[in-house]
């Protein structure tokens, strides 16, 4: 017979240890609690939002959503390619916690909802909800993003838009593959990218064969990047006889079958763990054509500059949420006698973040109200739009990663562990530079636009001809980026882009943010008064009037 030892007479709770000195969880926070996010939501003619984005704020900042957040991420999609009979039926099953956060982002407008909606300022409210959602997880930006750029391009064919444009702006989710008209809201994804090309999508190789139906054709290839293949609909761009042209392939056909998309792996990606990113296969896939045959690129153009725009606002989201989680942990952790915040170079660091951080979201705004004013007919919003929207997104995105690492250093040893969230937002910052054209794509798509779309040099400079005066570092960085303007060419895109991003960032501050911001950015960013890394402001700047605006109160 065993015997069993009488049990061990109970521990005191902290035998070894007391917690001291350690932040208390942000949540539940005000994700909206952002100056310069409510004040250029009002400037570029959406403040009759400003309770929902506020209301918003809220909710993305509160312990369910950010549980949400965590659980959708450590609970990765997965894919069923067959049910347990063995018959195909590429499904991927989710955690119920992306559900609870893609039927939030689509009933608070986050998808299509804009295009159906009349007012001035729908749009740019979007971008404002997304900066104030973005506090949660990117995963499931992607498919409303998406699901938002694919209407435009769907409007070039008027028969399909009245099907399924309806269905695209309606803010019911509504999971599960079923026949699209028979749902209350539909989501779109996209299949433009193959290995052999990427971004150069003039190399598809995937087939498109008219039928003997007018508009309808079979599909034969494999893409190579898809994301969101749990959507209901997808635009595909293919090889017709008459050239590359863009396609809708819905998932389930009017007559309830399976369309052939055969998902052959996800992708095991660096970050967006939470969102399922695919390669499918197409063979006899029955798609319908989108815009003229041979005129793909030019069908999608306009779902391209909507997706980029979202690429800077999802950038602008994720530096104000990890700089927020920085600016918490800072006022809470003491070290050498004082709190981190007191520390005059924790000060520098947390004030120059500040500084990157309020500058994104200001342009994004801006680029969010030109985009509103272009889609009701204003030219001259639609020629900045088109350079500005690629000039935004190779720059703000580049910032992200190096923005993320450095707001991740102020946590130290406590940000760099998965409980703290900081490494997610680190996986997640370079995705944004990638998506829709990494940087070099983005920067020749700036000289594109200056060789071949008239007025956009133009409208650029107009724009930033309305701080002409207010600050001479921005005058004399304007007229080097005049001067230099004919003599570039690819080798010098780069550096072309940078100083029309970091010329029109600055134009904007020092119309609209206090003097304090204004002045530190033109000195650092087009001074040269400023170093390699964050943190390296000149001791003139203003850091206390900097901090007090973009962390106000505290926790």
């Amino acid at each position: 017979m065993v015997s069993i030892p009488a049990p061990l007479p109970p521990q005191p709770q902290h035998a070894t240890h007391d917690v001291i000195n350690q932040a208390s969880p942000l949540a539940p926070y005000d994700a909206s609690e952002d100056a310069a996010l409510l004040e250029g939501l009002r400037r570029e003619g959406a403040g009759w939002a400003e309770e929902g984005i506020r209301r918003l704020g809220l909710r993305a900042g509160s312990a369910e959503a950010q549980e949400w957040s965590e659980q959708a991420n450590r609970n990765e999609p997965v894919l069923r390619t067959h049910d347990r009979y063995g018959h195909r039926i590429d499904e991927v099953e989710f955690h119920p916690s992306w559900h609870h956060l893609m039927r939030a982002a689509v009933a608070e407008g986050l998808a299509g909802s804009p295009w159906a909606d009349d007012r001035p300022g729908a749009h740019v409210v979007r971008s404002a909800g997304g900066l104030v959602w973005g506090h949660t997880e990117a995963g499931h930006g992607c498919p409303t993003s998406m699901t938002y750029a694919a209407v435009p391009a769907l409007r070039t064919q008027p028969e399909l838009a009245k099907v399924y444009e309806p269905l695209l702006t309606s803010r019911e989710y509504e999971p599960g593959l079923r026949v699209p008209t028979e749902k209350r809201g539909l989501l779109a994804g996209m299949g433009m990218t193959e290995k052999q090309g990427g971004s150069d999508v003039r190399t598809n190789t995937t087939a498109a064969t008219p039928t003997a139906e007018p508009g309808v054709y079979t599909l034969r290839g494999h893409k190579w990047f898809t994301s969101a293949p749990m959507c209901d609909v997808f635009l595909v761009l293919a090889q017709a006889p008459g050239g590359l042209s863009c396609f809708l392939v819905p998932r389930v056909l009017p007559d309830g079958s399976r369309n052939t998309f055969r998902v052959q792996r996800l992708k095991d990606k660096l970050g967006n763990r939470s969102n399922a990113s695919s390669e499918p296969e197409f063979d006899g896939t029955v798609a319908w054509l989108v815009g003229p045959e041979g005129r793909g690129v030019k069908t999608i153009i306009e779902m391209v500059n909507c997706t980029r725009l979202d690429c800077v606002m999802m950038s602008a989201a994720l530096m104000r949420k990890t700089l927020v989680e920085a600016g918490h942990h800072a006022r809470h952790r003491s070290a050498f006698g004082a709190r981190l915040i007191d520390q005059p170079l924790m000060r520098n660091v947390l004030a120059d973040l500040a500084l990157e951080s309020e500058a994104a979201t200001t342009l994004t705004l801006r680029l969010a109200g030109a985009a509103d004013r272009a889609v009701r007919g204003d030219a001259g919003e639609q020629a900045f739009r088109r350079i500005a929207t690629a000039v935004g997104k190779y720059w703000v995105t580049k910032r992200g990663p190096a923005f993320t690492a450095e707001a991740l250093e102020c946590l130290g040893g406590n940000g760099y562990v998965e409980d703290s969230g900081m490494p997610r937002h680190y996986r997640e910052a370079p995705l944004l530079s990638i998506w829709e054209g990494s940087g070099n794509v983005n920067a020749l798509d700036v000289l594109r636009a200056l060789a071949r779309e008239p007025g956009a040099a133009e409208a650029l400079f107009a724009e930033l001809a309305l701080a002409r005066g207010a600050d001479a570092r921005l005058d004399a960085a304007v007229t080097a980026l005049k001067d230099g303007l004919a003599e570039t060419d690819q080798l010098g895109a780069r550096r072309l882009v940078e100083r029309m991003a970091l010329a029109l960032q600055a134009s904007l501050l020092v119309r609209h943010a206090p003097s304090a911001v204004a002045d530190a950015f033109c000195a650092s960013r087009l001074g040269g008064d400023w170093g390699y890394a964050f943190g390296t402001l000149p001791g003139t700047a203003g850091l206390d009037a900097i901090l007090e605006r973009a962390l106000p109160g505290g926790n």
